[in-house]
């Protein structure tokens, strides 16, 4: 188990600066592989942009080696969360057909939190992909019925429109999109789950620019990372959460 994690996690490194590509390139309709660690400022290839993760960045102090551009710290940090979110969906599938499926959850939420982030957008390249490749997934692994599936799909887009509809446009059309897709990785259960966990994470940070007096009125939040961030933790940790809270009741 053990070096199935390490195994996961060096896989993440590399994984990520391809990730933080596509999260650049995707929204600007451009080819995520070509040239693909290369400096956004001067377009030399740059082993400090990715090609050896998160050392190289460390390495060139943060600055493209050949222009001395400032490298984006977003760049390391989505190469260390990559390989963490790799090493906890392993720890938790171990060597199985699911942890495929894991790894293209955690790198889809990745790609789609990172572009929202940059751009407050998640594109519909992003979406075709992820659902394409989300169902060669789940035909290769289904712990759970079909049908469980495809309510969740339908439950969780169907949950974001209702929130889009009441919040009168405080929820992108990305979002929606996106929760297909969790859906279908998720299933039904865990997919309601990770909708009031993803709410709860953003109602936290939003009361939290509150406090700090940093909120302005018509202040836009993107909110794919709390997507990313809710949905991996309900397909990490979210059949023992709903155990334990099912306990609870009964002995309540």
């Amino acid at each position: 188990m053990l070096l199935t994690i390490a195994a996961a996690a060096l896989a993440g490194l590399f994984a990520g600066s391809i990730l933080n590509a596509a999260a650049v390139r995707v929204p600007r309709r451009e080819a995520v592989f070509r040239n693909l660690w290369r400096c956004l400022h001067c377009g030399r290839r740059s082993w400090a942009s990715g090609f050896v993760p998160v050392l190289g960045y460390m390495a060139a102090k943060g600055r493209c080696p050949h222009c001395g551009s400032r490298i984006p710290p977003a760049f390391p940090a989505g190469e260390l969360v990559t390989a963490g979110a790799f090493a906890v969906t392993a720890w938790r599938t171990g060597w199985t057909p699911e942890l495929a499926a894991g790894l293209l959850l955690a790198s889809v939420l990745i790609v789609a939190a990172h572009s929202d982030l940059r751009t407050m957008l998640i594109p519909d390249r992003i979406v075709r992909f992820s659902l394409a490749a989300g169902l060669a997934a789940r035909i290769l692994s289904h712990p759970l019925p079909w049908w469980d599936y495809l309510l969740g799909c339908a439950a969780g887009a169907g949950v974001m429109l209702l929130l889009a509809l009441v919040s009168r446009g405080g929820m992108g059309g990305g979002d929606i999109k996106l929760y297909l897709f969790v859906g279908l990785m998720l299933g039904f259960k865990l997919t309601i789950l990770s909708v009031f966990a993803s709410s709860l994470l953003g109602s936290l940070y939003g009361a939290g620019l509150l406090l700090a007096g940093r909120y302005r009125r018509g202040m836009l939040v993107p909110f794919g990372p709390f997507i990313a961030a809710g949905s991996l933790a309900s397909y990490w940790f979210g059949n023992e959460w709903i155990g334990v809270y099912l306990s609870w009741i009964s002995f309540n």
